[in-house]
């Protein structure tokens, strides 16, 4: 075979083969992605991207973010880049090795924390004090109190990153969190620099391999990889743009056009701007100054011309009355800031709190805001109570209307409301003395309203919520809130009937006719409330017995009253318990009947109760007036005020006591004529009891001061 030795021959072989080369090398090296969908709207700078091509290659979640491992990156700057490493109990410590590539690492201004150390070394080689990490580092609270806790970072002063060879000598499993250290930062020229903490944060240095490729108008800044291999990073000079990388983007001026913000931070050149500073900040001050004193100059006004239209409504609510008024802090204080431990109960129109004033318990009601309706039901409930002076009337003693509250200030009833007795919510329960002492006294109070006041009141929320016990168990009837004057019989028109389901009169609720039957209904509501420690309404009552009213109703005209009595007044216990439960009974089923002209009036209720109490004495002591006061105890203070008790006619008294002795005696002399009569009434031959057992409560002052 025949070689041909041509040296021009062989160079152009070379040459194509060469070129072939580096076209085929050119061609299998993919172009670098540098945008990540729904991240951002320009595309990451050099030498970053998302793609095998890119000299940093970085991992790109679609509208999530970019991520190192699964560690998701804060900023990129030209020579570090801050990633977030959230605290997390029980992450392995090879976790840490994701954020070590062939191009970056962490720097040494890094702190991490580490779990379940087992070294022996000191729990901290950190320069930042322990007690420092701990103030400023909030470990999970799933993370187990009995794992060690270790701080690493790199003390030597020339080390630029962190070694992960020491981490995994410090003998620790897992890998909690970090905290980086920014650069330090010199605020002033007379000020020390000031160290930043940034804390579950991990700074990560990032080069280039090889010699530097920067752009002429670039800084170069030579680094020694973690490896010990050079590498490098580049930063455009002051003024100019770009990544500074010649295979990037490389450096060039930005536009000359003097905006404002680059005119007031001094890019633009000249002192003027000082000036123009100084002079900004003088005006708007002077704005703000003005501004804020014609706020304040509008605000006393306002609130002087509320003051005095409160005063003004005040002297129109009490006329005559001087009912003190309170200062809104004074109120505030007395309540501790209205706390929910002082909080006493709260219905449809507010809330009711215990407070101290002048070493005094008070109830303290505050009024939900309804705007011009709130005024005008808080000035009524003024206007009524201070109207009145009864005995078992809950007395008004001030009230607070500023700061666009309204606030009513009442006596202290210590042992509640009668509904938290009857449900249980208090105590251990009443008897049914005390029961009928307390509907005794309650029908006399709503009497002292219909018939002794000029024009009569009519309360329009009579319930057993409304009615408060003292700590003798004395009834006083509270909340005026919805009360009206009553005025010609063909003037009792309301346009909008208000009261509580279960309570209200449903002749009223279909007419819009009010009058003092209305009350007398909810009163029938409230003595069947006392007989059977049911709740006006209860869902959870079969659908025909959800009304408490219609249940009492069908029971006692069916004669079966017993079926509902509650067991807790052991009726059977003797005659008289059990006769005068019937007879109540019997009474609060014509209260409730649907005509209003069927219903009694509430003297006429208050005289039977008074008889049927009376009943259970000797008759030897009747008299012809009457009145439900108990006598008082060392708890309870006497009121200044006097309350004059309502009277009662002698004819109608002596005839009411003659058919109740008369239906007593027949009990007591032959339970058989009962069976012949076929009554509802089974009475036992026990001797009636003759002392009363007080019901056990707690009280309601222990209970808003814990």
């Amino acid at each position: 075979m025949k070689i041909i030795n041509n040296p021009t021959l062989s160079f152009i072989s070379i040459f194509a083969l060469s070129v072939l080369l580096a076209s085929t090398s050119h061609a299998s090296t993919p172009p670098c992605n540098r945008s990540c969908p729904g991240v951002g709207t320009d595309p990451i700078q050099y030498p970053f991207g998302f793609s095998p091509g890119c000299e940093i290659r970085l991992k790109c979640t679609p509208h999530t973010g970019i991520f190192i491992g699964e560690f998701p990156i804060q900023t990129i700057t030209p020579d570090s880049i801050r990633v977030t490493l959230q605290s997390r109990c029980n992450r392995p410590l090879r976790t840490l090795r994701q954020l070590y590539g062939p191009r970056y690492a962490p720097t040494s201004r890094n702190a991490i924390l580490l779990q379940n150390c087992t070294d022996g070394q000191p729990s901290s080689s950190c320069e930042i004090p322990n007690i420092l990490v701990q103030a400023r580092f909030d470990a999970p609270p799933n993370c187990s109190s009995n794992s060690s806790l270790s701080c690493y970072a790199e003390t030597g002063k020339d080390v630029r990153f962190l070694d992960f060879e020491k981490v995994e000598h410090r003998d620790c499993k897992f890998l909690l969190s970090s905290i980086s250290a920014s650069p330090p930062q010199l605020l002033n020229s007379s000020a020390a620099p000031q160290l930043f903490l940034e804390v579950e944060v991990v700074e990560l240095g990032w080069w280039l391999e090889g010699t530097c490729g920067c752009h002429k108008n670039a800084n170069c800044t030579t680094v020694v990889s973690p490896n010990g291999t050079q590498g490098f990073t580049c930063k455009c000079n002051n003024g100019l743009l770009g990544d500074g990388y010649v295979a990037g983007s490389g450096c060039w001026k930005g536009s000359l056009v003097c905006n404002p913000a680059k005119y007031l931070s001094g890019q633009c050149g000249g002192k003027t701007r000082f000036i123009v500073l100084i002079g900004a900040v003088f005006v708007g001050a002077s704005l703000m100054i003005s501004l804020a004193l014609i706020c304040c100059f509008i605000r006393r006004q306002s609130k002087l011309k509320a003051r005095l239209c409160t005063k003004r409504l005040l002297s129109e609510a009490t006329g005559n009355c001087n009912i003190p008024f309170y200062p809104y802090k004074e109120i505030e204080k007395a309540t501790n800031g209205f706390s929910e431990k002082q909080r006493l109960g709260t219905g449809a129109y507010g809330t009711v709190y215990a407070g101290k004033l002048h070493d005094e318990w008070v109830a303290i009601k505050r009024i939900k805001h309804r705007g011009n309706d709130s005024i005008e039901q808080v000035m009524n409930e003024i206007r009524l109570i201070s109207s009145v002076r009864h005995q078992n009337l809950v007395r008004l003693l001030g009230c607070s209307i500023e700061r666009g509250e309204q606030i009513l200030v009442y006596e202290f009833m210590a042992n509640g409301t009668l509904c938290q007795h009857l449900q249980r919510e208090r105590g251990a329960g009443l008897s049914w003395p005390i029961r009928l002492t307390i509907a005794t006294q309650t029908a006399e109070a709503i009497a002292h309203l219909h018939f002794a006041v000029k024009p009569p009141i009519y309360h329009r929320d009579i319930k057993s919520s409304n009615i408060l016990l003292d700590c003798n168990f004395k009834a006083k009837l509270a909340d005026f809130g919805l009360s009206r004057l009553g005025m010609a019989e063909s003037s009792h028109i309301s346009t909008a009937p208000q009261g509580t389901p279960g309570y209200l009169d449903p002749q009223y609720h279909q007419n819009f006719h009010l009058s003092d039957k209305s009350d007398v209904y909810s009163f029938g509501v409230v003595l069947v409330e006392i007989i059977t420690g049911l709740k006006a309404v209860d869902f959870n009552r079969p659908q025909n017995e959800v009304n408490l009213a219609a249940l009492a109703t069908d029971r006692i005209g069916r004669g079966c009253l017993n079926e509902i009595i509650d067991p807790f007044l052991e009726p059977h216990m003797d005659a008289w318990t059990l006769l005068s439960v019937h007879k109540v009974g019997e009474l609060a089923f014509r209260c409730l009947a649907f005509h209003r002209d069927m219903r009694p009036s509430m003297m006429e209720v208050t005289a039977e109760l008074e008889l049927i109490k009376l009943s259970r004495w000797p008759s030897s002591s009747e008299d012809n007036t009457y009145t439900a006061s108990s006598e008082g105890s060392s708890c309870c203070s006497s009121s200044s005020v006097s309350e004059k008790p309502l009277n009662i006619s002698k004819s109608q008294s002596e005839r009411s006591v003659i058919l109740l002795q008369s239906g007593a005696a027949g009990s007591l002399n032959s339970t058989e004529k009962l069976k012949k009569d076929n009554s509802p009434v089974s009475v036992h031959q026990d001797s009636w009891l003759s002392d009363q057992s007080s019901p056990s409560s707690n009280s309601l002052l222990s209970n808003a001061i814990q």
